[in-house]
Order: C-alpha cells, then structure tokens, then sequence
C-alpha cells in the first residue's frame, strides 16, 4: 500500500490496477528505470542508499520479477519437462515428488499432462516452446512426431516402461520381481488357481502380463489371463466377468490399483467376500490401495528412487551429454494388507 495526497492508504499495484513494473518503481521513487533495474538484478554500482529505497519501494508497491522475461535473457532455462497421466496416481505423486528435488538442484518443473483430449505430441510440443533443458516422460506415445524431434534436441528419460531406444535413458520398474513377489505370497496363502487381469496395450500391459507369466511357471501353475484396461471401471467390468463364470479363481493380480479398487468394488455390491472369497493384489501402491475401505495388498513402486533415478538421469546427461545410456530398474515390495489371506478349504 501507498499513501495517497488525502492521507490514505493507497492500494498495491501499477497503475490502473495492473501488476507493477519497474517503471512504477522508478517513479515512485524518483530515480531512472536503469537504476531500478541494475538494483533489482543486483548489479554493483548503485549506492547503498539508492538500493534500499528500491528495494523498499519494491517491496512497498508489489512487484514481482518477470520469470519469463528473465528466461529469454538467459543460454539456459533451468527447466525440465514432466509428461505424464493425471489420472494416474503413481505418476501424479512421481511428479509431486519431483518438484522439491528439481528445486533443490535449481531447476524449475513444467507440467505436461496427457488427458484423452491432449496427446504426447500436443504436451511435447507445449514443452518445447517453453524452452525446457529435458523431458522427463511417463509411458509417452513411441509414434510421437514431437517426442521423436525432441529427442535430438534435448535429454529424455523414459520413465514407467521398459524401452530399448538407445537415444533415451530409461527409469522402469522391476516388473518380473514385482509379480514373483505377488504370485509367491498367494501361492503361500495355498492358492494355485490365479488369475491375471491387465492390459495388454503399450508396452507396460505385455510386461506385467508376461511377468505374471514367469512367475506361475516358477511356481509351476497354468497362468491364465483376463484382459481389462487399466481404470477403475476396467476392472469393474473384468470383476462382473468373473461372477458370470461357474468357476471363479481363488485369487487375482491386477495390473495396477485403479484396476483393482474397481474390482473391489463390484465383489463388495454383489456380496462376494474379499478375501474370504477371493484374494485381490493392485500394482502401484498407491494412495487408493491404503484407504481404509479398501486395504489393498499392492505391489509398491517406490516413489523415491524413481524421483531419483529420473532427475540424476537428466543432470548427468546434461553434464555429459555423450555418456552411455542408462537404464535403471527401481526395486519393488509386497505391502500386504486386508485384501489377500488363505484360500478358502474346499467344501
């Protein structure tokens, strides 16, 4: 606030309630825009008296520097790109997490959400413009025209699934260890009739179903799976699939949690018990698999190391851009909880 001719205080701002510019300052305080400018960029020369009536008149009327002005002056922007799926929760907390590191290595994060109206090509090519220094890229459409350009512009990681492009590093999950460990738990509760429901689209879906795979034949078991997409209302439908059978399986391992909260809750309207009935594991772990009215045994992807991975991925390549690629595949555990027990004794 500023004190107007009548005494009173005189409201925040530039002129005609717009934010304020340095040649507001400049006025206010009766000295050259120049000046102004040389304070605010803590350029020696000015007095120490000039700096602090600036700086308090900045202060006074509000202002806030211009980033993308600043960024245009600038060889370098300090700014990674994050592409991912809103909708996915692992992503969302990845991207969540993200944001403090990246500050804490002095860089800046730009959201590019994909959503079903606005695909890797249109997020990519908004993150470009934006001048990011790499891209950090969940699952990202492989035909991408921008992707594919982007890459010979700038870093990319590759995050989620596993890809052999030798012109990006990669951060994917251990999928084949995720799902042993899930098989091995139901297979110790004495379940043997288990069922795998996912998507086989992209190529996240086919390496957790042939991880699930791997697995039962680890174990010796025949795999048998269901295919249902990765939402909520995917695995409702795969849920009503399996009440339509004569014979259910006694257990089911579910590409994600979204998947498997779905499957929760057409078991719970139809009255079919979990896990009394049927044992139900999610992959991910994520928020929905802890609530309590779920209480979903879930593969964990820790969100740590894949922050990790990720960022170290992209201030090395940016350190070195001509290193050998890095793949790296984050670890996973089995957090148990109310969804799995024993199998229920025939008859």
């Amino acid at each position: 606030m500023t004190t107007g001719v009548d005494g009173k205080r005189a409201p925040r701002g530039g002129k005609a309630g717009r934010m304020p510019t340095m040649a507001d300052i400049a006025e206010h305080v009766g000295v050259s825009r120049q000046l102004v400018s040389l304070v605010l960029r803590d350029v020696p020369g000015p007095s120490a008296e000039s700096r602090e009536r600036i700086l308090a008149a900045a202060s006074e009327l509000g202002y806030r520097p211009n980033a993308s002005a600043r960024l245009l002056r600038q060889n370098r922007t300090h700014l990674i790109g994050a592409v991912f799926g809103m909708r996915h929760p692992f992503q969302v907390r990845v991207v969540e997490r993200l944001f403090v590191r990246a500050a804490e290595e002095g860089f800046g994060l730009v959201l590019g959400p994909i959503t079903p109206e606005r695909g890797t090509d249109a997020v990519v090519a908004a993150l470009m413009e934006e001048r990011v220094e790499a891209l950090v890229a969940f699952n990202p459409d492989p035909s991408s025209d921008a992707l594919a350009e982007a890459r010979g512009l700038v870093p990319v990681v590759w995050m989620g699934e596993w890809v052999e492009d030798e012109s990006v590093d990669n951060v994917h999950v251990d999928e084949v260890e995720g799902l042993r460990l899930a098989v091995e738990h139901l297979v110790g509760l004495g379940h043997r009739d288990i069922e795998y429901v996912g998507a086989f689209a992209g190529r996240l879906g086919a390496d957790r179903a042939d991880a699930y795979r791997a697995a039962m034949a680890g174990a010796g078991l025949e795999a048998r799976v269901l295919e249902a997409d990765y939402t909520e209302e995917g695995g409702a439908e795969a849920a009503r699939c399996l009440l339509r059978r004569e014979k259910r399986p006694t257990a089911v391992v579910c590409v994600g949690d979204q998947c498997a909260v779905g499957m929760l809750g057409v078991f719970a309207r139809s009255g079919v018990a979990v896990p009394e009935e049927i044992s139900v594991i999610g992959f991910d772990d994520s928020y929905l698999a802890a609530l309590s009215y779920h209480q979903l045994t879930s593969v964990r992807q820790n969100v740590e190391a894949t922050v990790e991975a990720g960022l170290r991925a992209v201030l090395d390549r940016l350190d070195e851009p001509g290193r050998p690629r890095r793949v790296t595949a984050t670890k996973t555990e089995l957090v148990v909880r109310k969804s799995t027990g024993p199998v229920r004794a025939a008859g």
